[in-house]
């Protein structure tokens, strides 16, 4: 099978972005080798390798960070999606239950996330890993990062876990069914039935299915806990931060959505991904051990809603704002720095709304007698205008 990157996904460089990149290259060989990589492999890995402009596209315009919340829900918790992961499910159950009773993860947690990483598998990416890497470590938003992926991809294929023209995998640097970047591969990557490889790139999930639920586990899942809870919400509780225990939460009036005790799983945080004009939820642990897989609290909500409805839960009780436009990255960094100039720091002009704008915009609320929500719309903008 040719794995090599089809010429679409590599872009067009410039002569003046290859010239530039391949200095770049011939800087990073030393550094390489003095992390332990040899020169052969490290030669053999970048034959052929040039700057792809398509990978720096895609790195600048990431779904979890720029579409409203649920937009980003409808493409990653689709109705195909919701019925292809039963089907997985039923497929796959025997196995399922074997990583469960090892690593306590359920088996609807790791389908969700095999589902919206690589579509059970039907999407796992033809771009080549270090050609990859290396142009997103260049370009330099998130340099030492990738360079450090860029290493640990370079130790994989010393190791002779893959070889550099089958290591494929997404834009990003993400390999396999459930989209292992190279230093979780070589921390958490697992043999589940003792083969003598870590496979998460064949056909058969199996490897990579029990790696995401190590993955999880070594990072605090807790046995059966859910992501979180939909909730109906009482008016002044929309500015309550930080972790409470249930008995609090009850205490306030806080119960299920459309009614119901709340159950206990432990202490639990306040989550509006829409302001108070969309659903209200409290999230759990188990939601914060997601996000070690990926940081965006859509993409923690995605793989919690997803293992939900797989597992034949319905959707949302309450109605998404879906007459908000979602602002521009030109709107989000103006916001970022109207922000910043006013005396709330979002801590970078990157136009992605993350902890610490979505931190900005809830102290600019609240300054300003508003629901500190920490939503941002286009209302929040013309105000702050």
């Amino acid at each position: 099978m040719d794995n090599s990157p089809r010429p679409a996904e590599r872009g067009s460089a410039s002569a003046a972005e290859n010239r530039a990149f391949q200095g770049w290259v011939n800087d990073f060989r030393p550094r390489a080798v003095s992390e332990g990589i040899r020169e052969d492999t490290f030669d053999r890995a970048f034959r052929d390798v040039s700057f792809n402009t398509e990978v720096v596209e895609r790195d600048r315009n990431q779904g979890e960070f720029t579409r409203a919340i649920w937009d980003y829900l409808d493409s990653a918790v689709s109705g195909t999606r919701v019925e292809n992961g039963r089907e997985a499910l039923g497929a796959h159950r025997g196995v399922l239950r074997q990583i469960e009773e090892r690593y306590g993860v359920a088996p609807e947690i790791v389908v969700a996330v095999w589902g919206v990483e690589s579509s059970y598998g039907n999407f796992r990416g033809d771009t080549a890993i270090v050609e990859a890497l290396a142009t997103l470590a260049h370009d330099g938003r998130r340099g030492a990062f990738f360079e450090e992926q860029l290493i640990g991809a370079l130790r994989i294929i010393q190791d002779g876990d893959v070889a550099p023209e089958d290591m494929t995998g997404s834009w990003a640097g993400a390999m396999g069914h459930t989209q292992f970047i190279p230093t979780s591969y070589l921390s958490y990557a697992v043999d589940f039935h003792d083969t003598g490889e870590r496979d998460i790139w064949s056909d058969d999930p199996t490897d990579a299915l029990a790696s995401t639920a190590n993955y999880l586990a070594r990072h605090g899942w807790n046995r059966g806990q859910p992501w979180g809870v939909e909730i109906d919400l009482p008016r002044g509780l929309e500015e309550m931060r930080g972790k409470r225990s249930i008995a609090e939460w009850r205490a306030d009036g806080v119960t299920l959505a459309g009614g119901g005790t709340l159950p206990d799983h432990g202490a639990a945080q306040l989550f509006l991904p829409a302001g108070v004009s969309g659903p209200a939820f409290l999230t759990f642990e188990n939601f914060e051990v997601i996000k070690r897989y990926n940081p965006a609290d859509a993409y923690a909500m995605a793989i919690g809603h997803l293992a939900d409805r797989i597992d034949g839960n319905g959707g949302f009780n309450g109605a998404w704002p879906r007459d908000d436009r979602p602002l521009t990255n030109d709107e989000r960094r103006e916001l970022q720095e109207r922000l910043t100039a006013r005396g709330f720091d979002t801590r970078g002009i990157d136009g992605r709304v993350g902890p610490n704008t979505i931190a900005a915009v809830r102290a600019f609320q609240s300054a300003e007698g508003l629901p500190a929500d920490g939503y941002v719309s286009q209302e929040l903008l013309e105000r702050i205008r």
